[in-house]
């Protein structure tokens, strides 16, 4: 496509390769983080109460306290879910989908309380023109663009640096994970949970501590896309049906948890949501095709773990045909050997005819 359609994909991508992060980095220590969805709202939420309550303050000084703010309220949010699996046993999953909804309500409580604007229906306050990124076009513009050429209307070109800070976080996701102490720990827990406890990593603490990391990097997710993206306000319903979160279980499992692979299913998933109203509007598609695909695609990767999942299954729950006795003609029957070495037996084995026989 046309320029302008791919920087329309990559401002979709930003947000997508944030929570892919947050949902790899617990798959790898053996932990399925679904709150990736909670955890965005909970990062934007935070920075948009942060934001409004502090518009007389600085440039330099409020945008590194919001993108702090954000990862720390999605730490806060994930570290729940570690916290509950390490030292309770409670799943993961079940926490993490508990905690989306929780998340959902308090923002939409914030939303059309405390946060709403007067002006806008169901909508906050937009963020302090200070407390936002610029565009990559503009900032281009006003920066190098004042002796390179400049970038035409660079306004259509929606694309922020998000997209950028999302690149940096791959490179500190795969640091993490193949290049520190802590990423060797976490991918032991993965594998192998009661072995990585007899080697004396501490399991409960790190499962903890990569629930947080997690959460913080979805909460970064949240926090750069209103900080980033137009018109820097949250709308009551915004993270509970566009399923940026959702779709990162996807990207980080299509991407097999690896950096490199979370980027290039990003770009995959913000293509095909980007495609999607295109794809109606110009060839009257129905945009929940691009939902059918992202089933496929799912579904493709579930196969992909069926021969761990055979392994893992309960053998109580295995049907497995006992091996026949049945020989061509008839039973056989076993006769125990005879007690002294020397003497051979002949009819160790014996045929039995099921005819009967005439005496």
């Amino acid at each position: 496509g046309s320029l302008q359609s791919i920087s329309f994909t990559l401002v979709i991508v930003g947000p997508l390769i944030f929570a892919g992060i947050s949902v790899a980095i617990a798959y790898r220590a053996g932990l399925f983080n679904i709150g990736a969805e909670g955890q965005l709202a909970v990062g934007a939420i935070t920075v948009s109460a942060i934001g409004l309550h502090a518009t007389h303050w600085p440039g330099w000084l409020l945008i590194p306290t919001l993108v702090i703010a954000g990862a720390l309220a999605g730490a806060i949010w994930g570290g729940i879910a570690g916290a509950l699996k390490a030292w309770r046993g409670a799943h993961e999953v079940v926490t993490t989908i508990m905690l989306n909804w929780i998340a959902f309500y308090v923002a939409d409580y914030l939303i059309n309380g405390p946060l709403k604007d007067p002006n806008l229906a169901n909508s906050t306050s937009p963020l302090p023109s200070q407390g936002t990124f610029p565009i990559i076009s503009v900032f281009y513009n006003n920066t190098l663009g004042t002796f390179l050429p400049k970038i035409p209307t660079p306004q259509t070109y929606l694309v922020d640096v998000t997209f950028i800070f999302a690149i940096v976080a791959l490179i500190v996701y795969w640091f993490i994970y193949a290049r520190t102490t802590f990423g060797y720990e976490i991918r032991v827990i993965g594998q192998n949970p009661k072995a990585a406890r007899y080697a004396g990593i501490p399991v409960r603490w790190n499962t903890f501590a990569v629930m947080a990391i997690a959460g913080a990097f979805a909460g970064l997710g949240g926090a750069f896309r209103l900080m980033g993206q137009f018109p820097y306000y949250l709308n009551g319903s915004s993270f509970s049906i566009d399923y940026v979160g959702f779709d990162a279980i996807g990207v980080a499992l299509l991407g097999k948890t690896t950096a490199i692979g979370v980027f290039f299913a990003a770009l995959l998933f913000g293509g095909l949501r980007q495609g999607a109203g295109l794809m109606q509007l110009n060839a009257n598609v129905p945009s929940d095709l691009v939902f059918i695909i992202q089933a496929l695609v799912l579904f493709s990767i579930a196969a992909n773990f069926l021969p761990a999942i055979q392994r893992a299954w309960p053998k109580w729950l295995t049907f497995r045909r006992k091996p026949s006795l049945a020989a061509a003609g008839g039973d056989v029957a076993v006769v125990d050997l005879p007690e002294d070495k020397n003497e051979k037996s002949t009819d160790a084995v014996s045929h039995v005819d099921n005819s009967t026989e005439e005496e």
